[in-house]
């Protein structure tokens, strides 16, 4: 039952997912996920594209045998592990605050 005396609708988990709470989080995610992931595609398909397309480039030495597609190609690597401690850093300021309220609500609730 709610505060006001009526019998609410749906699951405990049906309500916290219609919540303003809920709806907020999921905004909140996705928000962050969807352009990271769009920037993180392009950077990859840039990658493959130029390894395809300019091999010419790709192959200039920058130092003994490192050339820039090598470079470029450990930077992948290295722009994995920066959206991930991004992604960590993010998720703990304004995900994981809220995730655990909505928990909290719905053990209360159970």
């Amino acid at each position: 039952m709610s505060t006001t005396g009526e019998r609410s609708t749906g699951t405990v988990y049906e309500q916290v997912q219609a919540s303003p709470e809920f709806v907020d989080l999921r905004s909140r995610l996705r928000r962050f996920v969807f352009p990271m992931s769009i920037a993180f595609l392009a950077w990859y398909l840039a990658y493959v594209l130029l390894a395809s397309y300019a091999p010419g480039f790709m192959a200039i030495k920058v130092f003994g045998n490192i050339n820039v597609g090598l470079i470029i190609g450990l930077l992948q690597f290295v722009s994995t592990f920066a959206i991930t401690t991004i992604y960590v850093r993010y998720a703990d300021k304004h995900l994981d605050p809220a995730a655990e309220k909505i928990r909290q609500q719905i053990e209360s609730a159970e």
